[in-house]
């Protein structure tokens, strides 16, 4: 597979109403073209209401409706949902598959300005999903603050972050997710929502996708609703990679999770 077709929707979030969000959410997605991946945001279906006592009751609810759309649009689906099992309660990313399969990254740095560490366990495992033949790293919102858990080994070709990342720190979004590409040398697509969330916490987006070399591709503006849709050139980062190959160089290190 040379190139991967994503979509990448920028939405708000309705505080707490599964219903309403997976609604508006399955119109945006009757309008979108022929994509092999559709990301949406962190917490997608509820907003990051992590406090709320037995949230991940919607999670059964949430997860159907991501497999019946994989399976209408074709395409693999990733988005976030609070999830709770035996082992215990998660800010969960789900990557599910057209035919149902489905398979899970565990948000692993649990943000704790928003006391996300009290309600929710970290994940314990670093992941690398398959799209096409591309190998997809998934980061949930705060992960992107971690640069050696996210450190490329010439293990994957793209990092995709979703997230509820705040409008009051956005200057740094927009300056790690960019250091992310050219320090990995992998494409970066990152999704984030707008509008005000049910705590008062402003975001105003951000969406964005960045080359390997850190060029911008496409960018959401800010406040609005929308729908970014970006074409990844795999041979062209094969082609950078061996022209540049600064990944031959980089440091060798043990990640103790």
């Amino acid at each position: 597979m040379s190139k991967l077709t994503v979509a990448l929707l920028q939405h708000d979030i309705h505080w707490l109403d599964v219903e309403a969000n997976l609604a508006h959410l399955a119109t945006q997605l009757q309008s979108l073209p022929e994509v092999d991946l559709i990301l949406l945001s962190e917490t997608f279906a509820t907003g990051f209401a992590v406090a709320e006592p037995n949230v991940e009751r919607h999670s059964e609810r949430i997860i159907a409706w991501l497999k019946d759309q994989a399976q209408r649009r074709q395409a693999v689906l990733c988005a976030s949902v609070i999830s709770a099992d035996e082992t215990g309660k998660f800010n969960r990313l789900y990557w599910v598959q057209p035919s149902g399969e489905l398979d899970y990254y565990d948000k692993r740095h649990l943000f704790c300005l928003g006391k996300e560490g009290e309600h929710m366990d970290a994940g314990t495992a670093r992941k690398v999903f398959t799209v096409k033949g591309v190998r997809v790293l998934p980061q949930v919102c705060y992960d992107l603050r971690f640069g050696v858990f996210q450190r490329n080994r010439n293990d994957y070709d793209v990092m995709v972050n979703i997230a509820n990342w705040p409008a009051a720190r956005r200057d740094a979004w927009d300056t790690l997710l960019k250091a992310r590409a050219i320090e990995n040398q992998c494409y970066v697509l990152a999704v984030n929502r707008v509008g005000e969330d049910g705590q008062g916490v402003e975001h105003n987006g951000g969406t964005a996708a960045y080359r390997f070399d850190g060029k911008l591709l496409a960018y959401g503006e800010d406040n609005k609703a929308q729908t970014i849709t970006v074409t990844l050139d795999l041979a062209q980062l094969e082609d950078y990679k061996e022209s540049f190959p600064a990944w031959q160089d980089a440091d060798d290190f043990e990640l103790n999770l």
